[in-house]
């Protein structure tokens, strides 16, 4: 979708269509966060994650409006669903990207383009809203085709052209070059999306671990993983992550920072599979390999890091002698369900408009890590930690 949360703010408000438009946790604080922009904005060079006082000194005429997450959540189902009547391979990579495989409806419904087309004509007619497609035969150039050209537009991406239209790209631009992985690949002499294509597998991989030959892989076109069924995703049970750490956990604030992460970690697996966890599961494991198990029911569904983490906590302290090491720990969300699911209020939560808040803010360090790369933003507790945890 093109600037997802602020078309759908400005749907309210027409009127300020043809002026530069930023979305904001708060308009009134200065320190402030955009999340998102219309296309107005952009020309202004306004980018997504800087403080609202940057964005002011670039375009002091620039209009303010708060999320509302629910909308947005509201229109991703609705998208989805036009999606559904072409083919039930909808897979949501987030809350306004998916990818759809339409091999088998093309004899109904025409070429991928044709179908990619219709789609683009119908969401601008039925949602007031426009999206940019990309259509290839393979999952990571459909996506970059999205990426290509803006606002409203069909990029095709085939077997015969991708060399021309990606490899003089800059390698930033590959899909998982995030900007830490750029450096490092510039420190090979690789500036290009061609460049890549052309490296040495076996360096890659000295650079860059398993990644690196994944990403001359793609680069060369080569992706043949294939796109779930819309209906998969429910089929997720658990959400978790846990770590052995390189020296034993022994205070309060070694647990604080363990927790704190890996909180962090589970809470936006979450939110990329838009669902939420109804229970938080915790796993101890000591020196000396004695293993403990404990869980907790929470009192609204979440995925926040901030719940999560103390939901956790809660369950350590009330289950692991304070002091003892840990060698290692694992948190799992458990008893899933969609994001969209409605909640029953509680005494026991943060308010609508605090939970509102912690969302904004963590979509928003969803959206640093998705362009900056996963080290590019990350919790005070959690820096220069000599846990071996790695940002």
């Amino acid at each position: 979708m093109n600037a997802f949360y602020a078309s759908v703010e400005l749907l309210d408000h027409p009127e300020l269509s043809a002026q530069p438009v930023a979305v904001c946790g708060d308009p009134q604080n200065r320190h402030g966060i955009i999340l998102a922009k219309n296309e107005p904005a952009k020309k202004y060079g306004i980018v997504t994650a800087e403080t609202v006082w940057q964005a002011k000194k670039k375009c002091p005429q620039l209009q303010l409006v708060r999320p509302h997450h629910d909308k947005y959540r509201q229109f991703s189902q609705r998208i989805n669903k036009i999606y559904l009547e072409y083919t039930d391979m909808v897979e949501p990579f987030s809350i306004d990207e998916s990818w759809l495989d339409v091999t088998a409806s093309q004899k109904l419904f025409g070429s991928g383009r044709q179908i990619a087309d219709t789609i683009r004509t119908r969401i601008k007619e039925e949602l007031g809203l426009t999206l940019s497609v990309g259509v290839s035969y393979n999952k990571i150039f459909a996506k970059m085709g999205s990426e290509y050209k803006k606002p409203d537009a069909t990029t095709e991406i085939n077997r015969e052209n991708y060399r021309e239209l990606l490899w003089p790209k800059p390698v930033g631009e590959m899909f998982f070059v995030g900007w830490s992985t750029k450096e490092k690949l510039a420190g090979l002499g690789i500036h290009t999306i061609g460049d890549l294509a052309h490296g040495d597998p076996k360096t890659l991989e000295v650079l860059l671990g398993k990644q690196g030959p994944l990403l001359c892989r793609y680069a060369n076109g080569l992706d043949d993983s294939p796109v779930a069924l819309y209906d998969q995703r429910e089929k997720i049970k658990s959400v978790g992550n846990g770590i052995t750490f390189r020296r034993n956990l022994t205070g309060d604030d070694d647990i604080l920072t363990a927790v704190t992460s890996l909180s962090d970690t589970v809470a936006g697996r979450l939110r990329k599979y838009q669902m939420k966890a109804g229970g938080v599961k915790v796993d101890i494991k000591d020196p000396f390999f004695k293993t403990i198990s404990r869980q907790k029911q929470l009192h609204l569904p979440t995925n926040l890091a901030e719940e999560i983490r103390k939901a956790s906590l809660e369950i350590i302290h009330a289950s692991w002698k304070s002091g003892s090491p840990i060698r290692l720990l694992t948190i799992t969300a458990i008893n899933l369900c969609d994001e969209t699911a409605d909640e029953q209020l509680s005494l026991f939560s943060l308010s609508t408009e605090e939970r509102e808040k912690s969302e904004s803010i963590e979509r928003t360090m969803d959206n640093i890590r998705k362009k900056y790369g996963s080290a590019s933003i990350a919790f005070g507790q959690v820096i220069d930690n000599d846990l071996g945890i790695d940002l």
